[in-house]
């Protein structure tokens, strides 16, 4: 003989899971008179048939058709006081879950016009909070006939919503701000993402509380990185590298940062040449000039810079650093070496 469950309450205070089936797996055996106990940041949906047919809020109820009309005009008249109806309760968390994690996997491009290269990539990260704010349409629309749905089920389609909006409304801002300025104006966007996000979560039952850039920054992600993700063509990237070389040969006591911060800036490579050289001293410039034969190959050149033959080159097809081309081989003056360390 099935169970009939004469009390429904689910008491676990549901801190990492936002609903819970009452029974988890089938159906209930219930009747007239069952009491269903809500507590506190709770709210139960009574579903037959894949139907919703009432809510609760906290608080003791009884199953009567007095309080519960929807329930009884369902089950209609051919069923008794003593005779057992099948159900089931979804019991939903409706407290407010903060703190949830959110960042961008990938840098955001902007636009970033009269400076470097006309883009620049941001990276974020921050935290948002959320609750359900209408439990049958949450339960309808996203739950579906799961016995159990926690926060991790969902976090991932809910990121994905706030950083959609926050791509869209860094591209519109930013053809009016400048990156600086949109680094600078965090809570002024994080607003704005929070009242655009909000028909989105609107729809699925739930509530966005908050959204909170904490950190808005220039990208650090590496020209190869950039490049395999499809954000550099190659004659950018092979500027870049050579930025970077210049970058190891000055030993800049700022490190490898440089370029990537410069690229998020939206600097150009020129500057990010220029200040990769001022890691020198003059009296390293004199020492490595004073060296240096009146005519090099590039792998000589390279070896003064500390860098493979393959970046000196890179440099040269760039037009950062002058070469004279004889049939397949490059030739690089010392002046011209010169100038170059010079910035």
């Amino acid at each position: 003989m099935a169970r009939i469950f004469d009390v429904i309450e689910y008491a676990d205070e549901m801190r990492d899971h936002i609903v819970q089936r009452f029974p988890e797996k089938g159906s209930g055996d219930f009747r007239i008179g069952s009491q269903v106990i809500v507590r506190e940041a709770q709210a139960a949906v009574f579903f037959r048939d894949g139907q919703a047919l009432d809510t609760f809020g906290p608080g003791r109820h009884t199953i009567a058709t007095a309080n519960i009309p929807r329930v009884i005009d369902f089950i209609g008249k051919a069923f008794n006081d003593r005779t057992p109806f099948t159900a089931e309760v979804y019991f939903v968390s409706t407290r407010e879950f903060v703190d949830r994690k959110w960042g961008t996997p990938q840098p955001i491009i902007v636009r970033n016009p009269g400076m470097g290269l006309g883009v620049a990539l941001l990276q974020g990260f921050g935290t948002y909070s959320f609750e359900v704010a209408d439990p049958q349409q949450f339960v309808t629309q996203v739950v579906g006939s799961l016995g159990v749905y926690r926060t991790g089920d969902i976090e991932d389609r809910l990121r994905g919503v706030l950083l959609s909006d926050l791509t869209d409304l860094l591209g519109e801002t930013a053809a009016a701000r400048s990156v600086v300025e949109l680094i600078g104006l965090v809570n002024e966007l994080s607003a704005s993402v929070r009242a655009k996000a909000q028909d989105h979560f609107n729809s699925l039952g739930l509530s966005l509380k908050s959204f909170i850039i904490s950190n808005l920054k220039p990208s650090d992600k590496s020209a190869e990185e950039l490049r395999n993700m499809g954000m550099l063509d190659m004659a950018t990237y092979t500027q870049l590298q050579a930025a970077d070389a210049m970058l190891a040969a000055a030993q800049n006591p700022s490190g490898g940062a440089g370029l990537t911060a410069g690229i998020g800036a939206g600097l150009g490579v020129g500057s990010v040449l220029q200040q990769s050289l001022q890691g020198m001293t003059g009296a390293q410039a004199q020492k490595v000039a004073a060296s240096m034969p009146d005519v090099m190959t590039p792998s000589e050149a390279a070896g003064f810079l500390k860098v493979s033959e393959e970046d000196v080159i890179a440099a040269i097809k760039a037009g950062d650093l002058k070469a004279k081309k004889l049939g397949n081989a490059y030739r690089i003056s010392k002046q011209a070496l010169e100038k170059f360390l010079s910035g």
